[in-house]
């Protein structure tokens, strides 16, 4: 599967997911839904999951997890916020040119409609 077909299928589950329970709840609510569902699609899903850190020459372990990493190519950052700020663009964007990943989903579910809380972000794709 390409970026953009996982890409796909995440954010249909996203608004399947936000449909059923709506605005509210805990990011980490949102977090286990969402991984359970794409894991019943059969996607490979891994939450929290560890990124090191490389500076200079060095493996620095300084305890940034991905929250969801789909199929080893998706990455998507849960949010559950008022607004998505401009420092939570900049983490993703961040996470996604040190983990050299190609896409990233930013999912905003405190959203009257998740189509307000999507944001994609590609890095060389």
């Amino acid at each position: 599967m390409t970026e953009n077909d996982i890409s796909f299928e995440i954010v249909t589950a996203a608004i399947n997911l936000h449909k059923n329970l709506g605005p509210g709840l805990l990011e980490s609510v949102y977090e286990h839904a969402l991984a359970y569902d794409l894991r019943k699609l059969g996607l490979n899903v891994h939450q929290q999951k560890p990124m090191p850190f490389y500076y200079q020459d060095v493996v620095l372990d300084v305890g940034y997890k991905l929250d969801l990493l789909v199929e080893g190519k998706v990455l998507i950052e849960v949010k559950s916020v008022s607004e998505i700020s401009k420092i939570h663009k900049a983490q993703i964007l961040t996470y996604l040119r040190l983990s050299k990943l190609k896409l990233g989903l930013l999912i905003n579910f405190n959203v009257v409609m998740l189509k307000d809380g999507l944001h994609r972000y590609a890095n060389n794709l």
